[in-house]
């Protein structure tokens, strides 16, 4: 789908910090970084990424940070009646 498609709909820049098990020293924690465009509050792309670790990759999950930050709402997103080019 269109990101401008997306922002209309509410989607938001979401960026998650996650901790991680490394899988051959199960004391050391190493981070992943993800960012995607997600629907706040309930971030069903992030759920369905974590879904797929669990299921899929030997690193056990530690923990999750996310911050999110609509960047353009609705009022600020207009057509433009004019576009002129100037050489």
């Amino acid at each position: 789908m269109d990101r401008c498609r997306l922002w209309r709909l509410g989607y938001r820049l979401t960026t998650a910090e996650i901790l991680y098990h490394m899988p051959d020293h199960a004391g050391l924690l190493q981070a992943f970084i993800w960012q995607e465009l997600d629907l706040a509050p309930r971030f069903p792309m992030l759920r369905g990424f974590l879904q797929y670790w669990e299921r899929n990759l030997d690193g056990r999950l530690h923990s999750v940070k996310v911050a999110s930050s609509a960047l353009i709402t609705p009022k600020e997103l207009t057509h433009a009646d004019l576009s002129l080019t100037l050489h």
